[in-house]
């Protein structure tokens, strides 16, 4: 019965992730299908083929990239932007999800993106972190001026996180990308049992030998001076 049980929670972990990632994309696509459609629905009328929807919204997301990367068609994306960027409670939430969104662009410039390790001197403990911010240049008076740098450093399962305000010399980088840390943060750093074969300890030594005890064959370091001559 034990080994039922550890069979089908094995099978259980392994079934489990490959479901739900599928039934997540089948929610996403369908769900783009039908929004697609709806606008197309007035031009095609009652035409349709399965995935049609989805390769035309594919399609039209591609074109608005183009013409949002003209220099006219970016003034005329300023005037629509206006009334998500001034009105009180639109503007935290849009200006929140465009920086957001904007931090993680492939094209962004921004040259803060970087994973590090924080250390707090005279403390042993690592915390990982995103710098998003390497100057106090723009923020409002009564922060801290110097060479400073703002890290990110997220909670476990995405349930939050802190911005902390750090010295220059108290964060190293290091050599993963922000999704790959984002991502090792949302499971909290967990490890699979098998990539921790390497760090196990070491079995403990044998018991020492007491002393007086006679030397073996071969090892003239040490010889017992009581013995019979």
């Amino acid at each position: 019965m034990t080994r039922l049980y550890k069979y089908f929670f094995r099978g259980l972990i392994t079934v489990l992730p490959l479901a739900l990632t599928i039934y997540l994309l089948y929610i996403f696509l369908a769900w783009t299908e039908a929004v697609a459609l709806t606008f197309l629905r007035p031009f095609i009328g009652g035409f349709y083929v399965p995935g049609m929807g989805l390769a035309l919204g594919i399609l039209g997301i591609l074109a608005i990239g183009y013409l949002v990367s003209k220099e006219r068609v970016q003034h005329v994306l300023t005037l629509v932007e206006m009334p998500f960027t001034n009105l009180p409670v639109v503007k935290s939430i849009y200006s929140s999800l465009k920086s957001f969104a904007d931090y993680f662009s492939p094209s962004s410039k921004n040259t803060a993106q970087q994973v590090v390790i924080l250390r707090v001197p005279g403390q042993q403990l690592e915390l990982v972190g995103l710098v998003t911010r390497r100057s106090m240049e723009g923020l409002p008076e009564g922060f801290t001026q110097g060479d400073r740098v703002a890290v990110y450093l997220p909670m476990g399962y995405m349930i939050g996180g802190y911005t902390v305000f750090v010295p220059q010399d108290w964060v190293q980088p290091i050599q993963m990308s922000v999704e790959e840390a984002m991502r090792s943060s949302l499971i909290a750093w967990m490890a699979r049992a098998e990539n921790n074969n390497n760090n196990r300890p070491a079995p403990p030594a044998g018991p020492e030998a007491p002393a007086g005890r006679p030397a073996a064959p071969g090892n003239t370091g040490n010889t017992d001076t009581n013995g019979p001559a």
